[in-house]
Order: C-alpha cells, then sequence, then structure tokens
C-alpha cells in the first residue's frame, strides 16, 4: 500500500484570522490560488522573460543521482549559461534543476513583480529571494529545509508535491545529521518490502498549476517533480518558536559542519555507515509505531 496521502487544502484567497488559526499555528499546508493573481509575475514571468532579464550568468545545475559522500550538501554537478539552460528545458526533458538561484539579484527590476504576503503574517526575511527551475520529469529528492523557515512557494508552471510532517522523520530513513531521506526508495511508488517503515506513513498530496502557491510550513519534508519545464519563487519567513530559531541555527553551524568534515575525512565508509543507521532507525520506529498520533 505504502504511504497514506490525502490532498491538501486549497482556497482561492484567505483571510489572516482564518490562516493564522488553521494553517500558521497547527503548521499545516495549503494552496492558495489567488495569491499571485494581482502581482505583475502573473502576467509577466515566462522562461522567455527569465532569460531576457538575466542573460548570460552562468548557474550551478543539479540532477538526481545519489549524494557524492565526499561532497558538501548542495554541491552543483554542473555549470551552464542560464540562457542555454532555458533553452534544455524549453526543448526536451532532462532531470537537471537549478537550485536556490537567486536571479533578483541579478535583475533587480524584478523586485517589482511580486508582493511578499505581509497580510497573512510577517517575519520575512529575504529581500532577494531565491528561484528554483526544473525540466519536465526532474525531481528534487525528499528533504526538509535546512534553515527551518516558512516558505510561501509560488509556481510558474505545473508541479508534483508529496509533503511529509517533521514528526515522521525517523519513519522516512533520515539520514543522520542531514536534512534528507536515503535516496534508494522512489517517493512516487514506495517499495514498502525493501523499506517496511515507509508503510503507513501519513502525508498530503498537491498539484501546483501555473501562479498557485504552497504554503509549506517549517520543518515540513517535501519531494516536488516538475511536470513541465518551469520554475518557482519561494518567500521564505521565520516561525515564531524560539526552539525552532535555534534548531535553524543548529542545522546551519553546528551540524552542517561537523557534516562536511566528516565526509572529507571519512567519505563512502561515513556515508554508509549513516545509511545503515537511517535503516536502523527507522526499523526501530516502526516496531515501537512511531511517531504517536
Amino acid at each position: 500500500m505504502g504511504f497514506k496521502l490525502t490532498p491538501i487544502d486549497v482556497v482561492d484567497t484567505i483571510s489572516r484570522e482564518e490562516f493564522r488559526e488553521k494553517y500558521l499555528k497547527p503548521r499545516r499546508p495549503l494552496v492558495i490560488r489567488n495569491m499571485s493573481k494581482s502581482w505583475p509575475a502573473y502576467e509577466k514571468w515566462s522562461l522567455d522573460y527569465m532569460k531576457e532579464a538575466v542573460g548570460d550568468i552562468t548557474v550551478p545545475l543539479y540532477d538526481s543521482s545519489k549524494a557524492d559522500p565526499a561532497a558538501p550538501i548542495n554541491a552543483a554537478s554542473a555549470e551552464m549559461k542560464f540562457g542555454d539552460y532555458i533553452d534544455l528545458i524549453k526543448r526536451e526533458p532532462t532531470d537537471l534543476r537549478i537550485f536556490l538561484f537567486d536571479p533578483i539579484k541579478h535583475a533587480p527590476s524584478l523586485l517589482n513583480d511580486y508582493v511578499f504576503p505581509k497580510d497573512l503574517m510577517g517575519g520575512f526575511l529575504d529581500k532577494y529571494p531565491t528561484m528554483f527551475f526544473g525540466g519536465i520529469g526532474s525531481e528534487t529528492f525528499l528533504h526538509y529545509d535546512i534553515d527551518m523557515a516558512h516558505i510561501f512557494h509560488t509556481h510558474f508552471g505545473r508541479k508534483h508535491i508529496i509533503l511529509f510532517d517533521y514528526k515522521w522523520k525517523e519513519r522516512l530513513y533520515q539520514i543522520p545529521f542531514a536534512t534528507y531521506a536515503l535516496e534508494d526508495y522512489s517517493v512516487e511508488a514506495p517499495d514498502t518490502a525493501r523499506f517496511p517503515a515507509l508503510e503507513g506513513v501519513e502525508g498530503i498530496e498537491c498539484h501546483l498549476e501555473y501562479g498557485d502557491t504552497l504554503f509549506m510550513p517549517t520543518g515540513w519534508w517535501h519531494w516536488m517533480k516538475y511536470l513541465d519545464g518551469s520554475f518557482s519563487l519561494s518567500l521564505r519567513a521565520w516561525d515564531e518558536s524560539w526552539s525552532v530559531k535555534a534548531h535553524s541555527v543548529w542545522n546551519l553551524t553546528v551540524q552542517r559542519k561537523f557534516d562536511n568534515f566528516m565526509k572529507a575525512r571519512y567519505r563512502q565508509r561515513y556515508m554508509g555507515w549513516k545509511e545503515q543507521l537511517a535503516v536502523k532507525r527507522a526499523n526501530k520506529a516502526l516496531a515501537k509505531g512511531l511517531p504517536r498520533r
């Protein structure tokens, strides 16, 4: 059977009060259909528009291959001129993605094309929000964001997303000292005979259409698949909890530095140990019936 997935809640619009009580405070994902429709970006932004705005910037590219045990987290697999990459994802399927790219820094006029949803909450972080680009069929591996921020993720195209609450981390085979899961199973069609801890894990399924905005609360695990050559804009905001902020600082400093040091020193031996521990912890959580409902 695999995962137990339920459809995500979807609204056209939502008030600040309802958003706070039903989604922000309980940290539950939501799709908002109309949030971006008042932005200039809704009418203006396209792959060709981005290509013209950013020009000949060389960008790092990421693929779906398993992480290199010796490489730091988020290490790129290749580089390409941004314009050439746009031509590629318009022309053919590819698993190459642009991750955490900042075209707005190179084309400040794009700052005028979107609006932070401050009518829903405060605490937004970035002057230059990050963007993500992918070709048809490319996938973002299962992970949660290392900075533990709330995310308003607006997609300009079509995207399939599966989300899991943070409490399921052990059952998802989280890699120790990292924010991603064991990369040996398919999120779309998990092999529960080989990975029994995945059986019955509860998640939320989401399909984004052009201009839809996904509110993804702090700590939510997510896997994403591009259904066409397209791109997303992510606006990040702090959670009010000081414990969440402390978790973010730990992830970004102590945990990341320790993990990169161990990768560089022990390489495959360290990665093999982490994968074995992920399996051991997952099986232990399954045997104990964790997490508690």
